[in-house]
């Protein structure tokens, strides 16, 4: 019998490669001769670096960069040698992460230092960047990275501005000549899981900026900006970028990693199924047991579960999944193409038992699974 183990982290109790050992333990116990594969995923949030890494095996790169403030800051990313292959994740040197909340000004904030970062892996051989654009402190359309990079964005007397939100509006030409020669021997996939337009009601500016400290003038100022360059970016890189989906992911990084990166923006758990060969190795296998701290309906809105029941369903694999708890508000499992579902709160005493000793509780799931099956 072969049984894949695919899951998430459950958040602030489990790593996805301590559920794949408690999962391990319980089902030998029961099935010593059960072939047992770990692929533990990640969909793009908390934690994906450590599971990037058990595929990549790379090393950590410490390099000193901008934050968002133009002020320095030692960033970290995935590099592997072997491979050619980064993996950086722009809230790093970009992020929310790095500010107190009454230091959030994103119309003066700059992804110019995530473009330092690209630069660094690039000069170190990367041939292939994995790019997260999640938690970002910005609004600036990717300029300060691209900018990193060698573009350069010009004013109407051709002076160069500086690279952050609130002068998006004033550029009015975008220089290419001297962009860095390595650039297009790299190709980059970026995790992109929200499907926001660039402007508009439903884009950067309207629907994030206001976390990210701006005030509804700024909101506005940040809006119209967005609108002006769009025009700029359409013309010199022969786009539409309104209909662009996920455009507006982290300030307009999304837009930006498509025409400065040549990106391809792609969902998180998709990413990582693709870095884990992930359709491939889990051919014949008669289970997949996935598992992710809440089963309830947001799960199958582009998270680990969801990207695991459709590779499931496209083998006719069956899925278990074992969770913290379960709340499908009246739904079922079967609803959504799994096959059995348990849950560590079925065992635990309350909340805080099931965080604490989930490793064991995720254990005598597996056993009980393995005797069911």
């Amino acid at each position: 019998m072969k049984l894949v183990l695919a899951p998430d982290k459950f958040k602030n109790s489990l790593t996805g490669l301590e559920f794949c050992s408690a999962v391990e333990e319980g089902v030998k116990a029961i099935l010593p001769d059960a072939e047992v594969l770990k692929l533990p995923l990640a969909d793009g949030g908390d934690g994906t670096i450590e599971v990037v890494n058990f595929y990549l095996n790379g090393i950590e790169v410490k390099v000193m960069v901008n934050n968002p403030f133009f002020k320095p800051i030692e960033a970290t990313y995935l590099f592997s040698k072997e491979l050619k292959m980064a993996f950086i994740e722009m809230a790093e040197a970009s992020g929310v992460k790095l500010l107190k909340q009454e230091q959030f000004d994103c119309k003066n904030a700059t992804t110019f230092g995530t473009g330092e970062m690209i630069v660094d892996a690039i000069n170190k051989g990367a041939l292939k960047v994995i790019l997260g654009i999640g938690g970002s402190a910005t609004n600036d359309c990717g300029i300060g990275m691209a900018s990193a990079l060698g573009y350069q964005f010009l004013d109407g007397k051709k002076k160069e501005v500086k690279p952050i939100g609130a002068n998006l509006s004033s550029i009015e030409t975008i220089d290419v000549s001297n962009v860095n020669s390595k650039l297009k021997d790299v190709s980059f996939s970026i995790a992109c899981d929200v499907t926001n337009p660039l402007y508009g009601e439903n884009g950067a500016a309207h629907i994030y900026s206001a976390q990210k400290g701006a005030t509804p003038d700024d909101i506005l100022l940040l809006d119209q900006g967005l609108r002006d360059f769009s025009k700029l970016l359409n013309v010199v890189f022969n786009i539409d970028s309104q209909s662009v989906i996920g455009a507006g992911a982290a300030g307009g990084m999304g837009i930006a990693s498509k025409v400065f990166l040549d990106g391809n923006l792609e969902p998180g758990i998709q990413l990582i199924k693709n870095l884990a060969n992930f359709d491939n190795k889990i051919q014949n296998a008669d289970w997949i047991i996935t598992g992710e701290g809440k089963l309830d309906r947001q799960t199958m809105s582009g998270k680990t579960i969801q990207g695991v029941v459709q590779s499931a369903n496209n083998k006719k694999i069956q899925v278990a999944t074992f969770c913290g708890a379960i709340d499908l508000e009246g739904k079922s499992p079967e609803d959504y193409g799994i096959h059995y579902a348990d849950a560590v709160m079925n065992y635990a005493k309350g909340l805080e038992d099931a965080m604490k000793n989930g490793y064991d509780y995720v254990k005598v799931m597996a056993g009980v699974f393995a005797r069911e099956i």
